[in-house]
């Protein structure tokens, strides 16, 4: 066991691996980063200089083992490179969401107590200045972008260019103590403090160790066979442990490129600049993309409309066979090469998914038609369950084992077990060492086996050994039968749908399950336009007859592909409404998350729930909404409710 103390390879830290980065690709691309339309890169050599400036300008500031230094921004080399100048000093680096309001961060920053803050820009500088009254420890500031700072008092706000500039002046001065705390650092020691999102409370701070992070980077580096040569677009927010994994854990483990993009709205373009061969996203981004090939479809020509069509269903049918290496005849595979030439390719292309290796979706369900969909294209989209206090993996899909409907088999060095309750628990070498500040709550996550408990629902199949995730633990439910009750499952497979945003799902205890619909203001929109459907408002549009129509024929089509599960048959839709509002975070219908909080919404349209099941054809009703500016108002409506078509299940259990 010696080497577990030493760290996998001797490597016991972040800098450390930077520096085994340095001796062994010092001349490749580290990082880009796009700014003023020109992406600028660093080698590993590069970046490890500019890390060693601001780790000797932190020492300069008192920077201390220990400290706690948070980082605010969007996806940036130069905060990249703080959360491993703090490692080098023995602090630990704090990433928070850049779109917290001032009153969220104030609750992290108080309760890490952190005594340093390096910001992004005037916008992030501004909501700590507001709130630093409050907390006690902080002592300095540093900001990245010096636009708008001019008349700012600086006795505690450093320019991040002048804190290295300091740290190259004092090299002398301080290059010893920063040597000694780098070579102090151990395997064991806090690598990052992540905050969990706070979904059922006030957010809490995982600690994760230079173990839990390197052991993770280097199984999930080579589960997917991931090295130097490869690269990833860094998009998603830095306090989340899916971006540190990725574009910290394992770009430092197998030496690739990170690449910052230069604004959320540039995006899409930066992601086809760079075309990533490693690439991440959760489901709601795929579902947006999809959305807008099938708007951008819909105004095509009728000859183009008519090719995509034709060379789609082939894709359908043989794609996924294609990408797994499994038997497809000549006549298929030449259509399929047609196809790459004339729609795949391009449509590839265009999305900036063109030499995507490995693909991965997680956070929420995928639904399978939406995940299918990109597999037919060729793309090898895989799907990982995962969580902040496992280092992100707990199961993966291996190549040639993926499937829409299970999230793989346990990741490599994991151990996973089904509770009788069905809850799902795990424990791996990325186990979180424990909540900060917090030793109720990690009991109660932790035993003293190092077993997590997951709080999600689901089961090994017997025949492939992967793991199916039913729900959250608390959101299953039984039908009044006995049956399973699993809203989720039902809710994603009605997303697929363009038309669809968001779906309800009620049926717990009761005899059958109902729904409520939000339909896709643009996708919904753009259809109406097309068949001169005049409407003045979302509410106008949700309530239009051809619309129920289109809705119902999409329940339908659910309730048949519900129907074949022979788990899940009883979770079919048997009537539905379209809301008259969307669901909205300000609200309170919603998480910031975009998370349906079922609870609420069952409570604030009672009345629509008891009209679903009482068998009203319609329904009066006032809802209190927020307006952008906070005032509250009222909308009121009548709302048509219609009953569905379920496919019948007894013929399948006969068959068998």
């Amino acid at each position: 066991m010696a080497h577990m103390t030493e760290g996998v390879e001797g490597l016991r830290s972040v800098p450390a691996l930077l520096q085994r980065n340095v001796e062994k690709f010092g001349n490749s691309a580290a990082y880009r980063e796009k700014e003023f339309g020109i992406w600028q890169s660093w080698t590993w050599a590069e970046a490890a200089k500019e890390i060693e400036a601001l780790a000797l300008g932190l020492l300069n500031l008192g920077v201390n083992p220990g400290d706690h230094v948070a980082i605010i921004g969007r996806n940036r080399p130069t905060l990249y490179w703080s959360m491993v100048a703090a490692q080098m000093c023995g602090a630990v680096p704090v990433p928070l969401y850049q779109d917290a309001v001032a009153e969220e961060m104030e609750y992290v920053l108080g309760h890490c107590g952190a005594r340093f803050v390096i910001c992004a820009d005037q916008e992030q500088v501004d909501k700590v200045i507001e709130i630093q009254e409050d907390l006690h420890q902080f002592e300095h500031m540093i900001y990245v972008d010096p636009r708008g700072m001019r008349k700012y008092d600086h006795s505690r706000l450093h320019e991040y260019s002048h804190v290295q500039n300091q740290g190259r002046a004092a090299y002398d001065e301080y290059i010893n103590e920063l040597n000694k705390r780098r070579g102090a650092l151990g395997y064991d020691d806090t690598c990052v403090m992540l905050y969990t999102s706070g979904t059922t409370g006030k957010p809490k701070g995982v600690v994760l160790s230079n173990r839990n992070v390197i052991e993770t980077a280097k199984a999930s580096s080579d589960f997917d066979s991931l090295n130097h040569d490869d690269e990833i677009l860094a998009y998603l927010p830095m306090a989340w442990v899916g971006d540190f994994i990725f574009s910290l854990g394992q770009a430092y483990w197998t030496g690739f490129c990170v690449n910052c993009p230069e604004s959320a709205e540039t995006m899409k373009t930066d992601l086809r600049e760079i075309a990533p061969s490693y690439y991440f996203a959760p489901p709601a981004v795929f579902e947006g993309q999809l959305t807008q090939i099938m708007i951008r479809m819909e105004d095509a020509g009728k000859f183009k409309r008519k090719i995509f069509h034709h060379f789609m269903a082939h894709a359908r049918k043989v794609g996924p066979r294609l990408l797994e290496g499994k038997p497809v005849g000549l006549g298929e595979r030449l259509k399929y090469a047609l196809g790459e030439v004339m729609v795949y390719g391009p449509l590839k292309n265009a999305l900036g998914f063109s030499k995507v290796r490995v693909g991965y979706t997680a956070g929420e369900a995928i639904g399978p038609e939406l995940f299918d969909f990109y597999r037919s294209l060729g793309i090898n989209l895989k799907q990982l369950y995962g969580q902040t206090e496992a280092t992100v993996f707990i199961t993966q899909q291996p190549d040639g084992e993926v499937r829409s409907d299970t999230v793989g088999v346990p990741s490599p060095g994991v151990e996973v077990k089904i509770a009788d309750s069905g809850e799902v628990y795990y424990r791996s070498p990325g186990v979180f060492v424990e909540y900060y500040n917090n030793a109720e709550s990690t009991a109660g996550t932790k035993d003293a086996e190092g077993w997590v408990a997951t709080g999600d629902a689901g089961f090994f199949e017997k025949d492939t050994g992967h793991l199916r995730i039913i729900d959250r633990i608390k959101d299953v439910g039984k039908m009044a039968d006995g049956g399973m009750f699993a809203p989720k499952y039902v809710e994603n497979k009605l997303k697929f749908y363009p038309n669809i945003l968001e779906v309800v799902v009620f049926g717990a205890g009761r005899d059958r399950c109902t729904a409520f619909v939000n339909i896709d203001l643009t996708a919904v929109g753009n259809w109406a336009e097309r068949n001169n459907i005049a409407y003045a408002s979302y509410q106008e549009l949700a309530g239009h007859p051809q619309v129920m129509d289109m809705i119902q024929g999409h329940i339908e089509e659910t309730n048949l592909s519900i129907a074949q599960d022979d788990m899940l048959s009883g979770c079919q839709i048997h009537r539905f409404l379209i809301l008259h509002k969307e669901l909205d975070a300000d609200d309170g219908e919603m998480t910031r998350t975009k998370k349906v909080r079922r609870k609420i919404i069952g409570e604030k349209f009672a009345d629509l729930v008891t009209a679903l099941y009482d068998g009203s054809s319609e329904s009066y009703t006032e809802t209190e909404v927020t307006y952008e500016d906070g005032r509250k108002g009222k909308i009121t409506a009548t709302l048509e409710l219609r009953d569905t078509k379920v496919a019948p299940v007894a013929a399948k259990m006969a068959a068998e």
